[in-house]
């Protein structure tokens, strides 16, 4: 990826250089061209400011980070620029899985994709409380939440209540396996 960086108010060494060409380098990944412009000021000796942009293509990422340490605003305005590009490519993605959703809709058979990048974002640990489902589509309504898993009163089993896109709720129930 090609760099151009410049310097307001401040001494442009070979360290920030190296710096800020390293930290540019590692979005390489995301980009088979690109150009790369760092800005680089200093306000009043306090703030230390950086500002990137990243042209690829017709797509554009800016990102700025002010911080009390110059190596500091760089690292935290690339991964702004990380998480945007990240975003971006995962709307891609999710048009061609629809895209290919739509195909097999249309052929009848289905097109399978192997994503073997499954990454959980979080993780978290639930106390499951014994109650019936119209609480439970209460609890999930008083939380707004579109889901909510609980132990059913009657057959003591784990249940999923779900808010449906036409406004009712559905009810997941585990059976055994055949």
């Amino acid at each position: 990826m090609k760099l151009k960086i410049t310097a307001k108010n401040i001494k442009l060494t070979e360290a920030i250089k190296d710096f800020a060409q390293s930290k540019v380098d590692k979005l390489d990944k995301f980009f088979d061209e690109g150009r790369a412009e760092v800005v680089l000021s200093v306000d009043r000796k306090i703030n230390q400011r950086a500002e990137i942009t990243i042209r690829a293509g017709k797509k554009k990422f800016t990102a700025k980070a002010i911080e009390n340490d110059l190596y500091k605003s760089i690292d935290n305005a690339i991964l702004k620029i990380e998480a945007q590009v990240r975003k971006s490519k995962g709307k891609y993605v999710d048009s061609k899985r629809i895209a290919k959703e739509e195909l097999s809709s249309f052929y009848g058979a289905p097109v399978f994709t192997h994503e073997n990048d499954v990454k959980f974002s979080v993780i978290k640990q639930v106390e499951v409380m014994p109650m019936n489902p119209e609480d439970a589509a209460y609890e999930m309504e008083k939380l707004g939440y579109t889901f909510w898993m609980f132990l059913d009163e009657e057959s003591k089993q784990i249940n999923l209540i779900f808010k449906r896109l036409d406004g009712t709720y559905g009810l997941i129930q585990p059976v055994k396996a055949k």
